[in-house]
């Protein structure tokens, strides 16, 4: 079987993670924050914010000299955390630092600092209790009449 036959037996995702496996391995003096902030800053009108994930201060420094708004510190440990948003400010005091990854209620003041501006917390959506609920329609004439119930 031929490389574009293969091509279309792989999902999306896989071809995705072969091309960045191999751009990585291939080509590792490549910019990938500046390509993604420049296709962002394309696509999108200028009220658009971009962020950029990143998992070192390299990639950091790399997401805000292509523009990013906003520098995203991915599960950076409070040790790591301070002193990389540490750098990226005093290089880039008008970009904005994330930290996340990680984060609980628990351990939440050890990522608090003066150089971290948001704080995000998966934990608060993926550890929420599920609701159950419907919504029922009903054509105006066929409405039932409410019923309250008092507990």
């Amino acid at each position: 079987m031929d490389a574009e036959g293969l091509a279309l037996l792989l999902p999306p995702v896989t071809l995705a993670a072969l091309v960045d496996s191999w751009l990585r391995e291939d080509c590792p003096g490549l910019n990938y924050a500046a390509l993604a902030v420049r296709a962002a800053r394309q696509a999108a009108d200028f009220a658009l914010k971009v962020e950029v994930e990143c998992s070192s201060l390299q990639e950091a420094v790399q997401a805000a000299e292509a523009g990013a708004d906003l520098v995203l510190l991915d599960n950076f440990k409070p040790e790591e955390l301070h002193p990389t948003a540490t750098v990226l400010k005093a290089q880039f005091p008008s970009v904005a630092v994330e930290a996340s990854g990680g984060i609980t209620l628990d351990n939440l003041p050890q990522f608090c600092g003066p150089h971290i501006d948001v704080i995000s917390m998966g934990m608060l959506t993926q550890a929420a209790p599920a609701l159950d609920f419907s919504l029922k329609l009903f054509a105006k004439e066929a409405a039932p009449v409410p019923k309250i119930h008092w507990s």
